[in-house]
């Protein structure tokens, strides 16, 4: 792929190598240097977005980064104003709060059941 038009960045040579290989980490981008010159450019790879545990779609609001890059963030970034903010999605949410609420609600209905059959006895 190296042509005589370009030239490795000596910065990108020196610190990340000359790998030949055309894997994942190893992406390059031609770029014009303000001198006109063609360089080859390091790039990096693309973050994939968080997921929500329980269903798998990608979480509105938070955006997509490599792990490292998590840490340098704020945590505002990270979350969303609500309970399992960065964990799951609003639809999941609200399903496990209703899910709550019915159980609750079935234990007293059995329990309210059970005092009516034993006043009858």
């Amino acid at each position: 792929m190296a042509s005589a038009r370009l030239s490795y960045t000596t910065l990108w040579a020196d610190a990340v190598g000359t790998d030949s290989y055309n894997t994942r980490s190893n992406k390059v981008r031609v770029v014009k240097t303000p001198g006109g010159k063609l360089q080859y450019q390091h790039l990096k790879k693309r973050g994939s977005p968080p997921k929500c545990g329980d269903c798998g779609i990608k979480l509105p609001g938070i955006p997509a980064l490599r792990p490292r890059e998590y840490a340098t963030i704020s945590r505002p970034k990270k979350t969303v104003q609500r309970a399992y903010g960065g964990s799951r999605c609003s639809n999941c949410v609200k399903d496990r709060v209703v899910r709550a609420f019915l159980i609750e609600e079935q234990k007293i209905v059995k329990k309210v059941l059970k005092e009516s059959q034993q006043k009858k006895r």
